[in-house]
């Protein structure tokens, strides 16, 4: 499995950096036209709406995203393009499609370095930090309501299941053991206290599956993935193109199988398409992209 291996790799980039991963094979997978309008549902930073808007002229482009941080990055980002994008704060599972509206709709489901840079909003356990995880802030549940409230077999589960920890029954039960937790660090060190010596100092950080499982469950990643693929394409016109770039197995095996059996799609990536080694090296976060493309049908 592609863990999430930006999770360690983003670290060195700034907050809401505007690289996109995969910029050139976005703009081409989605074809873009002039006088479209394309539908950015993760827009971030913004750097994959500015490649669009820039990719043809009068190009239309509706930016969506559910972290309002990061909304209001791409708006200043994108600031110069004036009336031809508009901004919304949803989460893309929530997000009302309209039918036959769009051109292209575009998804990259990676966490940001910005998250994991911003140490209160506790993503990364670099710094101490509360155990939150809301990509919404208005969402109720945070990782300390998960890490402190729930069953032992209901973490272990999780941790095996969201973040395909082998070790996830000992590491749930020394959680069970020490808490409550009120910040990441500490939660970090009672997990990498739990696991044998040559896994603790293996080639990510033994924490690393942890807090990707949390992730995903405080912010319902993976039901909110199958939510967009099921209604999303009813949003593009016949020919119109949906891409979507995602960083670990469990969201491009979701990716993969809802395109192809959208009755709407025509899935055009036989593969994934991964990044050449050139912007792996300018741009590590690229590494573990996947991007998968497919069309509307006629």
């Amino acid at each position: 499995m592609e863990l999430d291996s930006q999770m360690q790799l983003d670290l060195e980039e700034s907050a809401f950096s505007h690289i996109p991963v995969l910029s050139r094979e976005v703009v081409e997978g989605l074809a873009v036209r002039s006088g479209g309008h394309y539908l950015d549902v993760t827009v971030g930073g913004g750097g994959h709406s500015r490649l669009i808007l820039d990719a043809a002229v009068d190009v239309r482009l509706t930016a969506i995203d559910q972290d309002e941080d990061a909304l209001a990055a791409a708006q200043k980002y994108l600031a110069g393009y004036g009336e031809q994008v508009k901004f919304i704060h949803s989460n893309f599972a929530t997000y009302k499609f309209a039918a036959g509206v769009c051109d292209g709709i575009v998804a990259d489901l990676g966490v940001s370095s910005y998250h994991l840079d911003t140490p209160e909003r506790g993503f990364s356990f670099r710094h101490a930090a509360s155990l939150d995880m809301r990509m919404d802030k208005r969402a109720s549940l945070t990782a300390a309501d998960v890490i402190n409230g729930w069953e032992e077999g209901e973490l272990a589960d999780i941790f095996f299941k969201y973040g395909e920890e082998r070790l996830s029954r000992r590491i749930a039960r020394r959680i069970v053991e020490r808490r409550p937790f009120d910040d990441t660090v500490e939660l970090a060190s009672a997990i990498a206290s739990a696991v044998p010596p040559k896994y603790r100092y293996g080639r990510i950080h033994p924490a690393t599956r942890v807090f990707q499982a949390l992730r995903i469950v405080v912010n319902d990643e993976l039901k909110s993935l199958e939510t967009f693929l099921d209604q999303a394409p009813i949003a593009l016109v016949p020919g119109g193109r949906i891409a979507v770039i995602s960083f670990h197995s469990l969201e491009d095996r979701l990716v993969k199988h809802g395109l192809r059996n959208s009755p709407y799609l025509r899935v055009l990536t036989k593969k994934p398409i991964t990044a050449q080694e050139e912007e792996i090296v300018n741009n590590p976060r690229s590494r573990s992209a996947k991007l998968r493309i497919a069309e509307r049908k006629e």
